[in-house]
């Protein structure tokens, strides 16, 4: 199976259970319950993680803690309703274009 079909399948699983589990068995469900704010705490704390496990240099915590952050990357996003094409369409959006300039334009903005 492809990273896509696996990030897609993921979020179909917590599209399902965001519309449908009880919050009571539902870590999806019940992280959602607590709103876009309570998502996105949870994408830092794993992000920070990961950052840890980078710098230890611990190959096998930086893949645990990156499969984490991906979830909770794809709960965030249902959070805000943000599908994975509007992302990729800003991706597309940057493609060529320098980060240094990218960044610049961001300020300017």
């Amino acid at each position: 199976m492809s990273i896509y079909e696996q990030l897609e399948k993921l979020g179909a699983v917590i599209g399902e259970r965001a519309n449908s589990a009880d919050p009571e068995s539902s870590y999806v469900a019940k992280l959602l319950s607590k709103g876009s704010a309570r998502a996105g705490k949870k994408v830092g704390e794993e992000a920070v993680e990961v950052a840890i496990a980078a710098a230890s240099n611990n190959r096998q915590e930086v893949i645990s803690e990156s499969a984490d952050l991906l979830f909770h990357l794809l709960l965030l996003w249902k959070s805000l309703n943000v599908d994975a094409t509007d992302v990729m369409d800003e991706l597309k959006r940057r493609e060529g274009v320098s980060g240094i300039a990218e960044k610049k334009a961001r300020k300017k903005a």
